[in-house]
């Protein structure tokens, strides 16, 4: 079977504010994530959560900063999404790529500092969470935000004349 070209949808229609309240939502389970995960794992667990700022590379990380920085997080992926749902053909499958790697820099990056291992591992798996969460929120609340645009139905060519019937 194929398709007529000219008979596919348009550009997608997004509801930009349901699209950025997901995204503002996804923003503050972020910073509660991170706030959740560093008093879980140095309260409870008594290890350090590292933060790309402090002494050398990696320093120890105020919880505030961590939560502000996963918020932020949050917000840029949701407009990341808002420009590759307008732009992009399959916009989520490139979204779930650029998240997906993004957290793979964040899982790794811990482990380039001089910390004790289980710093690192901490680390890792609070980035892993964040990531994942973020990624699955945004993905979802664009998912609801957006529907295919309008068909685009055949119309004479450029020129206004129809071709001759058989």
């Amino acid at each position: 079977m194929t398709t007529n070209p000219a008979a596919r949808s348009g550009p997608p229609v997004v509801d930009a504010g349901r699209l950025w309240a997901g995204g503002v939502a996804t923003a503050v389970i972020g910073a509660l994530i991170a706030v959740v995960g560093i008093v879980l794992v140095r309260g409870v667990f008594d290890i350090p959560i590292l933060a790309p700022e402090g002494e050398g590379t990696w320093g120890d990380a105020s919880t505030g900063w961590y939560a502000a920085g996963a918020a932020l997080a949050a917000l840029v992926s949701t407009g990341l999404v808002h420009v590759l749902l307008l732009t992009t053909p399959q916009p989520l499958r490139f979204f779930a790529w650029v998240v997906g790697l993004a957290t793979v820099i964040g899982v790794v990056a811990p482990f380039t500092s001089n910390a004790g291992v289980d710093a690192q591992v901490a680390t890792a798996g609070l980035n892993l969470v964040l990531g994942i969460a973020i990624g699955t929120l945004v993905s979802s609340v664009a998912r609801s935000a957006s529907r295919p645009g309008p068909r685009r139905r055949p119309g004479p060519p450029a020129d206004g004349t129809w071709p001759a019937g058989p």
